[in-house]
């Protein structure tokens, strides 16, 4: 099911990439998706975008392990191949690519995941917390074509503060 995040953002997506209905394509619990205009190997890359509210004291890197956790129970194997902070103090974020074995249509591939950990305070109240996360999932062959989508994509990402739309 299609899920809301808990703070509006605006960005910008990539050329060529449109936008799908995230039940569309089995992305449960995605507030947001973008397919490449590309499939490679029957496979298309994706952006994702999901969010949480966080009340407890979990870090970015913890928040991160939950979501590699999560991702073992239905992959053949994953492997963090990169992770670092990004971002300052008041706007923190992580970075991490994963390496993940997968199973999909009857195939095993393997893909890249690059996921962007993006915390936002309410700055009326320090103790809410939301955790937007964005996901570029892709072929390993791919990534390296289409890994400059995903930092331009990134670097459009900011807080929707036009509530009028």
């Amino acid at each position: 099911m299609t899920t809301t995040l808990p703070v509006p953002i605006a960005f910008e997506l990539p050329d060529g990439w449109r936008a799908t209905p995230p039940d569309g394509v089995g992305a449960t619990g995605a507030a947001f998706v973008a397919l490449h205009p590309h499939p490679d190997a029957g496979f298309t890359a994706n952006i994702t975008i999901d969010g949480e509210f966080r009340l407890d004291a979990a870090t970015l890197p913890e928040i991160a392990d939950e979501s590699v956790e999560n991702l073992r129970r239905s992959a053949a194997s994953v492997d963090i191949a990169e992770r670092r902070k990004v971002g300052s103090e008041d706007a923190p974020g992580l970075t991490q690519t994963l390496a993940v074995s997968v199973v999909a249509g009857g195939t095993l591939r393997n893909l890249v995941q690059s996921q962007v950990y993006l915390a936002m305070l309410d700055v009326t109240d320090p103790s809410k917390r939301a955790v937007i996360r964005l996901i570029l999932t892709v072929t390993s062959a791919q990534h390296s074509a289409v890994i400059e989508d995903f930092r331009d994509f990134v670097r459009t990402v900011r807080p929707d503060t036009d509530m009028t739309s």
